[in-house]
């Protein structure tokens, strides 16, 4: 209710902030690698557009205070981050907030890791695409080239930190860049949104913390237009392109582009996206083990004579799928159904993070819940929600006829009696009969255990492939094709 509340108004709390910032975390690794590459190659553009946007600001403005002059600058490229927020950019230095869904383990290491790789692949394509335009518009001869020289001057000051001040810069950078993205988890009102984003970016770019995405612009700029640029540009100036000869491409990514970049992952995803979810995501509950319920198969009739020999040669053991499809406690409901469906089961174990069996989720659970609800589900209902804690489950041990026989013959429908053995129900029915008729309200699907371990699981399914040689020998389903069309010409 209260979350229904503050959507209504717009607002979250920074506890709910917490749970836009998880969807954000996941949203941003689950997108397919074309639309990945595709955002981040736009938000490369917005942030060079940024930058260009920022020069022009700034050339000219040498009778300000140096202060006042970066301050307008930095206002000026908070458009980029505008442009990605409300537009749907993928950008490197917001990306790294998914370190909360590994958190989570609602991703791997490597989806991370992959995403991550992804985003600033895109961010570079991007940066060349609005680099190779600029340089054909030959902006840097705005304003008899100042425009150019001040562009030389920001990209050959990037080059002369020491490492570790790169370094520090870049987690700077992005600290102020991710809470500026984390503050837009408080409202869904755009106008608001943009509003919030501005100072956090503009002190960032005021102050000259590094920012690695807008680095692959504005260096290769500088690194351009000092080999490009004609020499009536470098005589207008009164400078030399000598002046500017450690703009090359070997200083920009190891002086500048690799501490920055790894100073802007430990910003963003450890300073800001970390530390939020240490503080305000939901303690981690003790999942106590689910409780085991093993069928009772004393009271099995399928020992017989003549099946003695089956019921021993047909064990779980032989026949059980490994468990490879589990769950996790914490898990959304809709995560988990996708898991299912491409899987194509109707349900799956839910295991701790050290591996100890604390539930069932199934399909049928699932359903229920939804109706329950009127079909409008809590939306950030989790497995844990909806598993059940009671399981029955089988040894590898267990015969396939005894399981085969539990699943679907319940002795008390099929001899109604009194505890004192007197019958409750007359019927003509014979005792075939009866069995074919009856309900049977009993799983589908067991949890295999031993030694209280999960070693894999026994369905339906491969209960009839252990039993289907009953039937005879193996016929050829093309036999069977071809035998029905010679009848239907006959």
């Amino acid at each position: 209710m209260a979350t229904a509340m503050a959507s209504n108004n717009n607002n979250f709390t920074p506890k709910e902030m917490m749970k836009q910032a998880e969807k954000y975390a996941v949203g941003k690794a689950s997108k397919p690698t074309r639309t990945t590459i595709a955002l981040a190659i736009t938000a490369g553009v917005f942030i060079g557009l940024a930058f260009v946007f920022y020069i022009t600001v700034t050339t000219g403005g040498g009778n300000m205070s140096w202060g006042i002059n970066r301050l307008f600058g930095g206002l000026a490229f908070s458009l980029g981050l505008i442009l990605v927020v409300i537009c749907g950019g993928e950008l490197f230095t917001s990306t790294v907030l998914s370190s909360v869904a590994r958190a989570n383990k609602h991703i791997t290491t490597g989806k991370m890791l992959t995403t991550w790789m992804k985003v600033y692949f895109g961010n570079f394509i991007g940066a060349m695409l609005l680099l190779t335009l600029v340089s054909m518009a030959n902006l840097y001869q705005l304003d008899g080239g100042q425009w150019g020289l001040n562009a030389l001057n920001i990209a050959q000051h990037k080059l002369h930190h020491q490492p570790m001040e790169a370094f520090a810069l870049g987690i700077l950078c992005n600290l102020l860049v991710c809470l500026a993205i984390w503050m837009t988890f408080c409202s869904e009102n755009m106008m608001t949104k943009m509003a919030i984003m501005v100072l956090p970016v503009a002190m960032f770019v005021s102050t000259g913390f590094e920012h690695s995405v807008a680095n692959m612009f504005m260096v290769p700029l500088g690194i351009t237009i000092q080999n490009v640029a004609p020499e009536s540009f470098w005589l207008g100036l009164g400078v030399s392109p000598e002046q500017y000869a450690d703009l090359n491409i070997h200083n920009f990514i190891f002086s500048n582009l690799i501490p920055v970049t790894l100073g802007n992952i430990v910003g963003g995803g450890v300073l800001v996206g970390l530390s939020y979810w240490a503080i305000f995501s939901s303690p981690k509950e003790h999942h106590s083990t689910a409780t085991i319920i093993t069928p009772d198969f004393s009271n099995s009739t399928v020992l017989t004579k003549d099946n003695a020999m089956l019921q021993e040669n047909l064990l779980v053991n032989d026949y059980m799928r490994p468990a490879t499809t589990t769950l996790l406690p914490g898990m959304p409901v809709a995560e988990a159904l996708d898991i299912l469906i491409k899987e194509g089961l109707s349900g799956a174990p839910v295991l701790s993070s050290d591996q100890r069996l604390v539930g069932f989720f199934s399909i049928h659970d699932t359903l229920v819940d939804l109706w329950c609800s009127d079909y409008m589900p809590e939306a950030e209902c989790k497995v844990q929600d909806l598993m059940r804690h009671e399981i029955q489950t089988v040894g590898p041990e267990n015969s396939i006829l005894e399981i085969a026989e539990y699943m679907c013959i319940d002795k008390n429908i099929l001899y109604p009696v009194s505890s004192g053995g007197i019958a409750t129900q007359l019927t003509t029915l014979s005792l075939n009969e009866r069995a074919r008729t009856m309900v049977v309200n009993r799983p589908h699907s067991f949890p295999v255990v031993k030694d209280d371990q999960l070693v894999g699981m026994i369905s339906r399914n491969e209960i009839i492939k252990a039993l289907r040689p009953v039937y005879g020998s193996l016929v050829s389903v093309t036999s069977i094709d071809n035998s029905q069309q010679e009848a239907e010409i006959a």
